[in-house]
């Protein structure tokens, strides 16, 4: 397996999600440059044969990000913390990034510090689907995520309105390793306001979205350009 480049992202990245098999050919076709930065290669969505799986993921040329959700943060399939452990550590070689759950930082601690001897880069996610919580809890979660060592802190929410809009807003002004976002009907809106308040990687989809409120990938790239300019 070749080696990926590293490359974490100085200012707001466009990250194109691939959570199926449609995803990943359409991942292939992408080349670096055009607007999308990174691929987030969702293993615990896609088929659970390494080597088959493995000889779609080099295809990619867009740098990659890993990713192997928790199931109680949107995770597929029931998996457990051993055969997470297996899938990513099975990638990490192709990867510039490893996103885990902030949950799960200690019984991935061996993803962790294989990333780290690997050098590639961390990213400590926390995902709320119901609500999003007070801005003590969020700061809370911050600060326990680069106490760990993330790179990049990832805070994905359920906005229930405006209010919950302006609480990530806050929450993105105060570090400049944050990549926030939102959910729901307000996701759209988010995913253009915060990147332009510094958020490091917004995400969108490939094929079909996961959650409500995502962008097309492409799309997304193309508007944030457009507002940028």
């Amino acid at each position: 397996m070749k080696k990926r480049k590293k490359r974490t992202p100085s200012h707001e990245a466009v990250v194109a999600t691939a959570h199926s098999a449609g995803g990943l050919r359409e991942a292939a076709v992408l080349r670096p440059g055009n607007g999308i930065d990174f691929v987030e290669v969702r293993l615990d969505c896609l088929d659970g044969n390494i080597n088959r799986l493995r000889s779609s993921v080099e295809k990619i040329r867009v740098p990659l990000i890993l990713t192997a959700r928790h199931p109680r943060e949107g995770g597929a399939g029931a998996l457990g913390s051993r055969q997470r452990a297996q899938l990513l550590k099975a990638f990490l070689p192709l990867a510039s990034m490893v996103d885990i759950e902030l949950r799960s930082a200690q019984s991935l601690r061996d993803v962790v510090a294989e990333a780290k001897q690997q050098r590639v880069d961390l990213i400590l996610s926390f995902h709320d689907f119901s609500r999003t919580p007070s801005p003590t809890r969020l700061r809370a979660k911050v600060r326990q995520a680069l106490r760990v060592g993330a790179s990049i802190v990832k805070i994905a929410t359920t906005l229930r309105g405006p209010s919950d809009l302006v609480s990530l807003l806050a929450l993105q002004s105060s570090s400049d390793q944050l990549a926030t976002m939102g959910m729901g009907d307000l996701g759209k809106v988010s995913r253009l306001v915060l990147p332009l308040a510094g958020a490091r990687l917004v995400y969108g989809y490939l094929d079909r979205p996961q959650v409500e409120g995502q962008w097309p990938a492409d799309v997304l790239a193309a508007r944030l350009a457009e507002l940028s300019s």
